[in-house]
């Protein structure tokens, strides 16, 4: 075994040494232990171990909460303090800033945080059927693997529906349909919670009547969904209440189909709107456009500040949804949406949009670069707030704001919306 001293950990949690003057990655490690690893992979200029034994332990180690932590994939980072896991992902966002968009913000803004636990409102659990395992598994895939883990709990799902895998397991292993049906979306909302279970035969009525009879024993709402998500549909019971989350501070209501996109930390998504909505500033007068808007989740909270927004998004689907959500909430006159496809037409959409005073851009992992390219060179927004799931793309088209388009990036900072996992979603202000 090899020894090494851990200089820092990525946002994957993995530890970072140098050894032999190459940069090792070794799985286990936090920062400032002294450790031996073993390694399991060696590349060019960087090798890939795992820790076998700590031999002087850093105090920003923490006992995982979680039984299955280094089997299960669904969290990567338990055994760091929560603390240190947030400076990591903040490590990631100006290196990335600083690396690949050579940008730095003026201000580093508090990370935005909330619940550590329980806080997964959305999770597409796996099911799948092992005979060598007795019986059928659900749950997240394991760590680096296609297989699903061999869990019977969860310490990052709502406690209330962490509790029910047994009982999932023990139904599904006792369905004739149980090596057809390869996943379950959990969808959890302010009234009800919804299980839309994907299955790829039709349901014998032995299979449907150990739905039902799950569905009224535990106060679930299932859906059923044959194919693609649009077919996903009501099934037991067909009464239910509404699927929908609230955002108090603006005094919102939103609703939403459960294969629908929406963040899945409640109440970190309830600070990241106020925040947005702060650092845009919307006023009575003004023109604000929200690309990439869905479901409304900015674009309401914005017009509730006496703007005009106009909301575009891709899925003629989520397009409907903001339009019924904004005339549930007495916004019809303040906030309308366009479907359009923001990444094959990024000229055309700012066309369709037409003149703003500011601009809210929420885009996918890919970035928004297209639609930075295509906003003018002078004039324009004067106020730009850009909500990221990906550091990389985030960094780069920062870089095409600040160099190219002359705008100052002003504020940035991270948001911790999946504790004690690799993802870094963020937040930044840019202004000229």
């Amino acid at each position: 075994m090899t020894e090494a001293t851990i200089e820092s950990i990525d946002h994957e949690g993995v530890g970072v040494a140098h050894v032999d003057g190459k940069v090792t990655f070794i799985d286990g490690g936090v920062t400032g232990e002294r450790v031996t690893f073993a390694r399991r992979r060696s590349r060019g200029n960087f090798d890939l171990g795992t820790v076998t034994e700590v031999l002087r332990e850093s105090p920003q180690r923490v006992v995982p909460r979680c039984r299955y932590f280094g089997i299960c994939g669904g969290c990567a980072m338990q055994h760091v303090d929560a603390t240190a896991q947030v400076a990591a992902k903040q490590r990631v966002l100006e290196d990335n800033l600083a690396r690949l968009g050579k940008v730095r913000p003026d201000q580093v803004l508090p990370p935005i945080v909330g619940p550590l636990w329980g806080y997964r409102n959305r999770a597409r659990l796996s099911v799948h059927y092992v005979a060598k395992k007795g019986g059928v598994l659900v749950g997240f895939h394991e760590r680096r693997s296609s297989f699903v883990a061999d869990t019977w709990s969860c310490e990052v799902l709502p406690a209330h529906v962490a509790v029910l895998i047994p009982a999932l397991r023990e139904m599904f292993t006792g369905m004739k349909c149980r090596d057809r049906v390869p996943q379950i979306e959990v969808a959890v909302g302010e009234a009800v919670t919804i299980f839309v279970l994907r299955h790829l035969d039709p349901l014998i009525e032995e299979d449907v009547a150990k739905l039902h009879a799950f569905a009224d024993a535990h106060g679930i709402q299932w859906w059923l969904q044959p194919k693609g998500p649009e077919t996903a549909h009501p099934f037991y019971p067909m009464e239910a209440p509404a699927l929908g989350y609230r955002l108090p501070e603006f005094g919102l209501a939103l609703g939403f189909r459960p294969t629908e996109f929406t963040q899945v930390n409640a109440g970190v998504n309830r600070v990241l709107v106020k925040r947005a909505v702060d650092m845009l500033d919307p006023r009575p007068g003004e023109r604000v456009g929200d690309l990439f808007c869905g479901l409304g989740n900015f674009s309401l909270p914005l017009a509730t500040r006496g703007a005009t927004v106009i909301g575009m998004e891709g899925s003629p689907g989520l397009v409907q949804r903001a339009t019924e959500n904004a005339a549930a909430n007495g916004l019809a006159d303040r906030a309308s949406f366009i479907t359009h496809d923001l990444y094959t037409d990024a000229e055309g959409a700012l066309k369709k949009l037409g003149p703003v005073d500011k601009l809210l851009i929420d885009p996918p992992r890919d970035g928004a670069l297209d639609i930075c390219r295509a906003l003018p060179d002078s004039g324009g927004p004067s106020r730009i707030v850009y909500v990221s799931c990906s550091p990389a793309t985030l960094a780069r088209d920062a870089g095409h704001l600040v160099h190219v388009k002359g705008y100052t990036l002003e504020a940035a900072g991270v948001v911790n919306m999946f504790p004690h996992t690799g993802h870094v979603e963020s937040i930044a202000l840019f202004t000229r």
